[in-house]
């Protein structure tokens, strides 16, 4: 299951929180298939996507970023899944703008959606596809996470988006323990 974490309502959109969201269109334009199966159940939008060699259940949780494992629970849980058949794509502060990664299991880094996704889990050992986004210059960090790209990432923003999916993409083909746990999107500055 590929878990994409965001906030929901208006005022989330296109934040640096909803980088897991933004993800979305660029996973369609990547997969061997059309989307199918939208419906609306575990607290959350989920549907099937062809990526890689396998159908996955694409989950895009609807409760705020901080609540966001009740729906992966349930999820795992009907589909049968175990943690380290999960895959969560969500921002990282600690990756410049531009750069992406995965991990497996580790600390959570003050993130309250993976907090959430790990207790409601039991634990912290899920797959974890990172979308920097960086930290602020000045100014404190929740200010700055729930803000809007500057104009200059939303310019790459796109690429950045593509490069993710292109990354989640290869894992469910080659295997997520193969990727990198750090690198560059192309179009991203250095």
């Amino acid at each position: 299951m590929l878990v994409l974490l965001g906030n929901t309502g208006a005022q989330y959109a296109r934040t640096r929180h909803n980088a897991g969201w933004l993800v979305e269109e660029a996973l369609a334009a990547v997969s061997a298939g059309e989307p199918s199966g939208l419906q609306r159940k575990f607290k959350a939008l989920w549907w099937k996507q062809e990526l890689g060699t396998e159908s996955v259940v694409v989950l895009k949780p609807q409760t705020m970023m901080n609540l966001s494992g009740e729906s992966v629970q349930a999820a795992a849980r009907f589909f049968k899944l175990a943690p380290h058949e999960i895959a969560v794509v969500h921002d990282d502060v600690e990756l410049s703008f531009g750069e992406l990664g995965v991990r497996f299991g580790g600390g959570l880094a003050g993130h309250n959606g993976l907090r959430s996704v790990a207790h409601c889990l039991g634990t912290p050992d899920f797959w974890r596809v990172r979308f920097g986004i960086g930290r602020p210059r000045h100014g404190e960090l929740h200010g700055y996470v729930l803000g809007r790209f500057n104009e200059g990432e939303e310019a790459i923003l796109p690429d950045v988006s593509r490069a993710v999916a292109q990354l989640i993409q290869r894992g469910y083909e080659e295997g997520f323990s193969g990727l990198p746990v750090r690198t560059r999107a192309a179009a991203a500055p250095s």
